[in-house]
């Protein structure tokens, strides 16, 4: 028993060691392995299921038309006919999405998604997001907020989303020119509510 004790104490002896890079190289590439698209499964399953278990696999929440509550667990996402349950919403909160799972978003239903906290997403994710044409057609509203990659180009990209009638913008320290992004959303979306909350 005294063995045992004497153990404990030196390991509780140890100062933690700081967080090393190849950590953050390993989450980086376990991020990459979830939003990996396998377009074999698209095709078998729908692209609202697919786009389903990539999201939840990757830490954001789901909606369906039709539905009041999240879909939050990726193992009781429900089952049926392919056609019945189409995304409406994503909530994309400490998720992480990145630009190379975007092949998912092949969706015709989505009309909100929320992007907070997300450390991948890019400018490239946002230009990519709104050259999709079912998005350009079906967005409604859509928030980012503390996405700190994000900076005026990707933010003025989403003017192609051209049905968007709400845009929520807070916490982005890339963007630096606020006025040039009003203006530009003034002459492209005249009818789209735009709030900032940005220094």
């Amino acid at each position: 028993m005294m063995l045992f004790g004497k153990i404990s104490q030196q390991f509780c002896g140890l100062k933690k060691l700081p967080r090393s890079r190849d950590s953050r190289y390993f989450w980086g590439w376990l991020n990459a392995v979830f939003n990996k698209v396998d377009h074999e499964r698209i095709r078998d399953v729908g692209p609202d299921r697919a786009a389903s278990e990539w999201l939840l696999r990757c830490g954001a929440v789901v909606r369906y038309h039709g539905q009041e509550r999240w879909q939050k667990d990726y193992n009781h996402l429900p089952t049926g006919p392919l056609d019945k349950y189409k995304i409406q919403a994503i909530d994309a909160t400490d998720s992480c999405i990145m630009s190379i799972g975007f092949d998912h978003m092949g969706l015709q239903h989505v009309e909100k998604i929320r992007l907070c906290k997300c450390h991948y997403i890019e400018d490239d994710c946002l230009e990519r997001l709104s050259q999709l044409g079912n998005l350009q057609k079906s967005m409604l509203e859509m928030e980012i907020i503390s996405c700190g990659n994000v900076t005026d180009k990707g933010i003025i990209a989403l003017h192609h989303l051209r049905n968007l009638k709400y845009l929520f913008l807070s916490d982005l320290p890339g963007i630096k020119e606020k006025e040039k992004i009003v203006q530009a959303f003034k002459t492209s979306l005249p009818s789209l509510e735009l709030k900032l909350d940005l220094k």
